[in-house]
């Protein structure tokens, strides 16, 4: 809770009108205290509603100035507060936020600065990491679930090419054929380019030669960079995100992220895919006390690099719609410049770390950066080239949805591990979750490859002994030419899986829990 506010009246008048924007009645997130006029003014309390969180924000800055540490401090109130957090650890330094803190000389300045009654505290925590690679449960997705416009960003398609792979996808989905894994997708585009399957899609718009052997180059190189772990069975679950521990605190889940840093177009694209899944599963809730998940989207520039107009409109979309799930979304990024004009308009919530202004680029940005906030009383341009580490020039929503007056802030300090870990200690506590159990060992069930190479749906004439003369392993497009089972697969699997399964944003495939 703030500290009283006994001596406000002794504020500046520019101050006290500044404090008086934050001064909300209802359950809300301690930031840190005013800065006015290079003073720190520790009576007037800058902080953030609670039932504000799902409005969406955007933490800014550049590198060093104290980006992580605000997210942080923001997901151990929130964890406090009953509220579920999910956090991308891209350096793989946010573990710490499981175990309580170490006082010091500079914890406990800055605790008297803002006047924080400092505590070292850990929160409830779960480790995960995509595909298993690194210190976590592993995550993973089916290629079905995962979609085609996702998948495309990752195998970087043209819009041409993801076209034709949203057509493949839908005949999979007609046919029964689960795409599982990355093989799955691989036999499916080899059968439609065959002498026996090139006439499936002839009435829907066809796939060219050169297109379908672009898209199996992109997944025979995505394989190469060992990419095949991602995806796959047991699904992960974005139930398990939701989860409360017993005393109440809401659980945070961390992705360790470290050691595919060197793979942006994959982390990056499997995070809006978790994003995208909850707001399949979640139910209307509209405005609520409190979210059911704070989602903090860490370098987030990556996610917008290269991508499509059917990517960028799902998006968007996504992020306007999955407020009314209960659900906030946090991006965090250098500068706004890096978040498209139609996302940064859904983000109600802003915490602006210093930018530098070294260059002409730097300075475009800047001065970007501060037509994007509202009228101040501060000269923004020279303040925000002057902040120090742990400060930051903060706005938000006001439990009526007004906008709150710009305000410098000394950010308060966290009162977890500002650091990773030990990487032991990390392995236990995965090991102890509940859920290792359950999704630590990849299963590889009958999918789309299965079936289509199995000869056991051939006809009588169909089962012929193979020549003599074939290679030992032969390839998934003689496999598949070999087969003469499709339309009969076909015709079996209705009751198993229905006709085709119903995709929403991002072309995501909606499941039933």
């Amino acid at each position: 809770m703030p500290e009283a506010q006994s001596g406000s009246a002794a504020l500046p008048r520019e101050a006290l009108k500044i404090a008086s924007g934050y001064a909300f009645t209802g359950p809300a997130l301690d930031l840190g205290a005013l800065l006015w006029d290079g003073v720190c003014l520790p009576d007037a309390q800058v902080r953030i509603p609670l039932p504000m969180l799902n409005r969406h924000g955007l933490v800014a800055g550049a590198t060093g100035t104290g980006k992580t540490k605000t997210l942080q401090l923001i997901a151990e109130q929130l964890s406090a507060q009953g509220v579920p957090v999910f956090l991308a650890d891209i350096k793989g330094d946010v573990s710490g936020i499981s175990a309580p803190g170490v006082r010091n000389e500079k914890v406990q300045a800055r605790a008297a600065e803002v006047h924080q009654t400092w505590a070292a505290t850990g929160c409830p925590a779960e480790f995960y990491a995509l595909g298993g690679i690194g210190h976590g449960i592993p995550v993973r997705a089916t290629v079905t679930s995962f979609g085609p416009v996702l998948l495309s960003k990752v195998l970087q398609l043209n819009q041409t090419q993801e076209q034709s792979l949203g057509l493949i996808f839908h005949y999979a989905d007609q046919k029964g054929l689960e795409l599982v894994d990355l093989k799955d997708l691989r036999a499916v585009v080899a059968f439609l380019t065959s002498d026996e399957g090139k006439g499936e899609l002839r009435n829907i718009g066809g796939l060219s030669t050169a297109t379908a052997g672009v898209i199996l180059r992109s997944l025979t190189a995505f394989e190469a960079q060992g990419m095949a772990d991602f995806f796959g069975e047991p699904e992960f679950d974005t139930g398990e995100l939701l989860r409360t521990q017993d005393d109440g605190r809401g659980l945070v889940s961390v992705l360790e992220l470290a050691a595919v840093q060197d793979r942006p177009q994959l982390f990056s694209t499997f995070l809006m895919w978790l994003l995208a899944d909850l707001f399949h599963d979640l139910p209307e809730v509209g405005d609520a006390d409190k979210p059911k998940l704070v989602f903090f989207f860490d370098e987030a520039h990556l996610l917008f690099n290269g991508a499509s107009k059917a990517f960028l409109d799902s998006l968007t979309q996504t992020v306007r719609l999955i407020r009314s799930k209960g659900v906030g979304v946090f991006f965090v990024t250098q500068t706004t410049k890096d978040v498209p004009a139609d996302v940064l308009a859904q983000l109600g919530n802003r915490v602006q770390h210093a930018l530098r202004a070294f260059t002409p680029d730097d300075q475009k940005a800047l001065k970007a950066t501060v037509r994007t906030f509202p009228d101040s009383a501060y000269d923004l341009e020279e303040l925000l080239t002057g902040l120090g580490t742990g400060e930051a020039v903060v706005t938000v929503l006001s439990e009526k949805g007004a906008p709150t007056p710009v305000a410098a802030t000394r950010l308060r300090a966290p009162e977890s591990l500002m650091g990773p870990v030990d990487a032991g200690a990390l392995d236990s506590a995965v090991k102890a979750s509940p859920l290792y159990g359950r999704y630590a060992q990849a299963v590889d069930r009958e999918s789309a490859y299965e079936k289509l190479s199995s000869r056991g749906a051939k006809g009588p004439d169909e089962m012929k002994a193979p020549p003599t003369s074939r290679r030992k392993d032969p390839s998934v497009v003689e496999q598949v030419v070999d087969s003469g089972m499709f339309k009969s697969l076909a015709r079996s699997l209705g009751t198993q899986i229905g006709r085709e399964i119903t995709r929403s944003l991002f072309g995501t495939a909606r499941r039933r829990r």
